[in-house]
């Protein structure tokens, strides 16, 4: 049965493993990796632009399919052995995640949407991935993502998204 994942990683690196068609989560952990298998659908999420950056990204930046049967170890240095996963990319631009909090199950209704992007790798819905694929393949426009895709809530007030917008 096939599966969708959300992945946590700065811009900078998904964007390097975009080219060179992988991915590598929880700082190489192996267990998150070898959770997905072959044809499950991830999507990466990226908090900031760069790895210890303090610049904001608050984006979906990549999204594609898993492919290769296993995780495996790559030496980027002496000391630093992690895990990788191979990933099918999908073009696609990057899609700020404000516009989707009404609408994604596990941010709608949440005050600190922000704490389960903690975990590196959790696995998501099916609609939730279909919700957030339209959001990239549309430049991040999903004003117009008919409402029976997100969840049926009333829309957050303004100055409450506000006040939480440090906290992703």
């Amino acid at each position: 049965m096939k599966k969708y994942w959300c992945g946590v990683v700065s811009r900078e690196h998904i964007k390097r493993g975009e080219q060179g068609g992988f991915c590598q989560v929880c700082h190489g952990k192996k267990d998150p990796l070898a959770r997905m298998s072959v044809g499950d659908g991830i999507v990466f999420y990226s908090p900031v632009l760069q790895f210890q950056g303090k610049d904001k990204c608050q984006s979906f930046t990549a999204i594609g399919t898993v492919v290769g049967d296993d995780a495996y170890q790559f030496a980027m240095t002496p000391t630093f052995v992690p895990f990788r996963r191979d990933v099918q990319y999908r073009k696609c631009k990057d899609a700020p995640i404000h516009p989707l909090l009404d609408k994604l199950s596990f941010t709608v209704g949440v005050t600190n949407w922000g704490y389960k992007f903690r975990f590196g790798h959790f696995e998501i819905t099916e609609a939730d991935f279909l919700l957030i694929e339209e959001a990239m393949q549309a430049g991040a426009d999903i004003a117009h993502v008919p409402e029976s895709m997100g969840a049926a809530v009333p829309p957050r007030k303004a100055r409450q998204r506000d006040l939480l917008s440090d906290l992703g």
